[in-house]
């Protein structure tokens, strides 16, 4: 008599678990969702003088012109604040993707010479054109930074291996550092450029008005919702470039688009705001330790919690200097070098 064995029932336990994990992570997104809102709502309601709730509502459902609180929440604060939560998205991302493309966890997108690219766009306009205010040099601005980034990735596929990630890095810095003694040797022999320069460069969201936010925010919107499609490419990237062109995913061809929208997004924020540091560095870092490497995740908790930090030191640095102000450049600097040493204390930065 003969006996068939049947196979053993798979354990349901690894499916509940992820489908918990799941869970846990939607969670997650929907509080940082309202953390947002609160943060965002504190910006516009915050600052050298505070308003009440009533003076928001009526400077939109009953605007008087002679009034300073309405005419500073609807001509100022509002803007202020929608850039900086598109320009927060777009640095988090930026950095994220480039970490991503090049599995270089120091990345962010003054490695691929994004900001210095800007700046000397910006430099030039103003010896050249006679720029004087930031609504007229922010193309300027973005179309030097999306050059720069080009550079770098043609400098980087010279070769038979292509823009390999250790290529790129050292293609960006070394862009970076011709940019930068170009940006230097032309402030330095002209007072007005470096008067120019120096408002610019520190990373401000102030005097971000309704003409600069109506200049970038398609570019913002794009590359936002073209970065949120790559998750599933920078999960091949992560396993290797063999791994990934074993998978069916043509490397050379990923990395060039991820470039591209990595342009997009880190060429409009730098342009808008300066080159405001750290958030396209550390964030990515955070989302990864709250969520795991999975960039189905990393992607949706880095586009929270960017505009979260960014909006959250531009708040920071309109209280502790009133009635002046500090900028949020500034603030970031000083709050993110030991949030980034703790991430790499907490965590062995191979693994970030």
């Amino acid at each position: 008599m003969t006996t068939t064995t049947r196979p053993p029932t798979p354990s349901p336990a690894p499916a509940r678990a992820g489908a918990v994990a799941d869970v846990a992570r939607i969670t997650g997104l929907v509080v940082l969702t309202g953390v947002l809102v609160v943060v965002a709502f504190a910006s516009i309601t915050l600052g050298t003088r505070g308003v009440g709730v009533s003076t928001i509502i009526r400077s939109f459902t009953d605007y008087d012109p002679d009034s300073t609180a309405q005419t500073v929440i609807r001509e100022l604060r509002v803007p202020r604040t929608i850039i900086g939560i598109l320009a927060g998205m777009a640095l988090g991302l930026g950095g994220a993707l480039l970490q991503g493309v090049t599995r270089n966890p120091l990345a962010d997108p003054s490695i691929m010479g994004t900001t210095n690219g800007a700046s000397a766009a910006i430099v030039v306009t103003i010896m050249v054109f006679g720029a004087q205010s930031l609504h007229t040099y922010v193309w300027f601005g973005f179309l030097g930074a999306a050059a720069a980034t080009f550079l770098v990735y043609a400098v980087a596929s010279f070769g038979r291996e292509g823009a390999t990630p250790v290529k790129l890095a050292l293609a960006g810095a070394a862009v970076s550092a011709g940019l930068y003694s170009l940006i230097t040797g032309i402030v330095m022999t002209n007072l007005d450029a470096l008067n120019e320069m120096r408002v610019w460069q520190v990373g401000s969201l102030a005097s971000r008005g309704w003409p600069i936010l109506h200049q970038v925010w398609p570019f913002f919107v794009v590359g936002i919702l073209a970065a949120l499609v790559t998750a599933r490419w920078l999960n091949g990237l992560a396993l290797g470039d063999d791994i990934a062109t074993a998978l069916g995913q043509r490397v050379a061809r990923t990395r060039g688009l991820v470039f591209v929208i990595v342009t997009v997004l880190a060429g409009s924020a730098v342009a808008a705001c300066g080159p405001i540091v750290f958030v396209g560095l550390v964030v990515p870092h955070l989302a990864r330790a709250i969520c795991g490497p999975d960039y189905r995740w990393t992607l949706p908790y880095t586009l929270l919690l960017s505009p979260i930090l960014l909006l959250a030191a531009d708040i920071v640095g309109r209280l502790v200097m009133r009635p002046g102000e500090l900028q949020v450049g500034v603030v970031l600097g000083v709050i993110g070098a030991p949030a980034f040493i703790l991430l790499v204390r907490r965590r062995n930065l191979a693994e970030l």
